[in-house]
């Protein structure tokens, strides 16, 4: 192979090529990306960037490793193997076509929500004097990260952590009052117009207070989106969930409380239906207990009222297009399983 002899070809050599290659893996990355963008056209006004873990089997000891490079430890873990340490790799993606562009190593215990700066400048450098949107998962959005962006004048677009948005925001939306995007999903391109997903969009402000008092107010517009599809499958989800609860409290009354069977709270919490649930145990004059129960309507209302909204944040000066689809950076099942 490419005149090599295949014994000298073993692992051990290829590891030694492995370890001269590490002091200058960025630079290697950088170029070979760059030639390829220019070489093959590829388009990076829009670069997805996702991270993910992957975990190992062994001790990997710290002291072990050399501390010039991404540490194997424990972190937070996406296949939740929280035995187990990791390693993290962030990936950034052309919009066009999926194509990986960009690629790091971080530390197993690396806060996913602090690399994004780092990956931010080096897609830049990539793009050189295109600009282009940074598309991203809700871990962007935090204090330091979108001053970041907002300072290098970097457009960005990513979904609002649902931490972010204070309950009844959705609820008090006005769906009249949306506008209808005048777009069709890929998926319902084939379908007839009125089995098509259907997406309205509101726009308003979003503010984000620093960690600091002296940290100035940053604000961003937020595009609140609802889909029809979106609320289709909350309001189905919803409805199994009550189904389930209902059957189980049923049993519950009938047992009248029996040692075998669950406490209401535990149905509640189990089933995700603790919000609606109105329970009352009542006991007669011999002391048998009975259970009385309901579903509170107001609050089922006013859930049912919140189907379908998300909310974005899209670059400044940007139309929000709803997000749907996969993100090309995104493929599930691959880099999840542990490494042995």
């Amino acid at each position: 192979m490419f005149g090599i002899e295949p014994a000298l070809l073993n692992d051990d050599r290829l590891a030694r090529a492995l370890d001269a290659i590490a002091p200058h893996l960025e630079q290697l990355a950088g170029t070979v990306g760059a030639r390829a963008i220019a070489e093959f056209g590829i388009d990076v006004s829009r670069c997805h960037w996702d991270m993910t873990s992957m975990s190992v089997h062994g001790a990997y000891g710290e002291e072990d490793q050399d501390d010039q490079f991404p540490v194997i430890k424990y972190g937070h873990p996406k296949d939740r193997r929280t035995d187990l340490k990791q390693i993290q790799a962030g990936i950034a993606a052309s919009g066009a076509g999926g194509i990986p562009v960009h690629a790091r190593v971080f530390d197993g215990g690396a806060a996913e929500v602090r690399q994004v700066v780092g990956a931010m400048k080096d897609l830049r450098k990539l793009a050189g004097e295109q600009e282009f949107l940074m598309v991203a998962d809700a871990k962007l959005v935090s204090y330091s990260n979108i001053a970041a962006l907002l300072e290098a004048g970097v457009p960005f677009i990513s979904p609002v952590p649902a931490a972010q948005v204070k309950d009844g925001v959705y609820a008090a939306l006005d769906l009249e009052q949306a506008v209808v995007v005048d777009w069709v999903p890929q998926r319902d391109a084939g379908k007839d117009p009125a089995e098509r997903e259907v997406y309205r969009v509101l726009e308003d402000v979003h503010t984000l207070a620093g960690p600091r008092k002296r940290d100035p107010v940053l604000t961003l517009r937020r595009i609140l989106v609802h889909s029809t599809a979106n609320a289709a499958g909350q309001q189905a989800t919803r409805a199994k969930r009550l189904a389930k609860a209902a059957e189980e409290l049923d049993k519950l009354a009938r047992a009248a409380g029996g040692r075998h069977y669950k406490t209401a709270e535990k149905i509640a919490a189990k089933r995700r239906v603790t919000a609606c649930l109105r329970w009352h145990v009542h006991q007669d004059d011999a002391g048998i207990p009975s259970l009385e129960w309901g579903f509170d309507q107001d609050v089922l209302d006013a859930e049912a009222k919140a189907d379908g909204w998300c909310a974005d944040h899209p670059a400044p000066g940007r139309a929000g297009r709803p997000r749907t689809g996969p993100d090309p950076v995104q493929r599930p099942g691959r880099g999840r399983a542990p490494l042995r």
